[in-house]
């Protein structure tokens, strides 16, 4: 069986959002979707997001990163993107859990949309309420 090109694989989650990330060593390069991650993610503060586990790393120009997401919005991708990317890291050198633990990378936001509850008009939303 050959060996992989890639360093590390890893799955993150936020909401229903799922993302497959793949790292291999390189010159800095994101791609999510076949897209660069300026292009997928448009403003500066998605990026930021996606770039945060690379910096506390400090590891921004070391691997070149594949990511497929899939399902949930552009904040519920975000999140998956960084916790996978951040777990991905984790297993190229586990000297880095404590500086990712810190800062909150390794946990998994597990909080979803709450469903609606039959008979109400929403979630936690009720009809009004007559006395009379």
């Amino acid at each position: 069986m050959s060996e992989s090109p890639y360093v590390a694989t890893a799955t993150g989650r936020r909401k229903t959002a799922v993302a497959r990330v793949l790292i291999k060593p390189g010159t800095g390069e994101i791609t999510i979707n076949g897209r660069t991650f300026e292009e997928y993610f448009p403003t500066l503060t998605l990026q930021n997001q996606v770039i945060q586990p690379f910096q506390i790393a400090q590891a921004g120009n070391k691997y070149d990163t594949i990511v497929s997401t899939r399902g949930g919005g552009v904040v519920g991708q975000v999140g998956a993107v960084r916790l996978g990317i951040a777990r991905a890291l984790l297993q190229t050198d586990p000297e880095l859990r404590k500086p990712l633990k810190v800062q909150g990378l390794l946990t998994r936001d597990s909080r979803k949309k709450e469903r609606k509850k039959p008979g109400q008009p929403g979630a936690r939303k009720r009809f009004q309420f007559s006395k009379r």
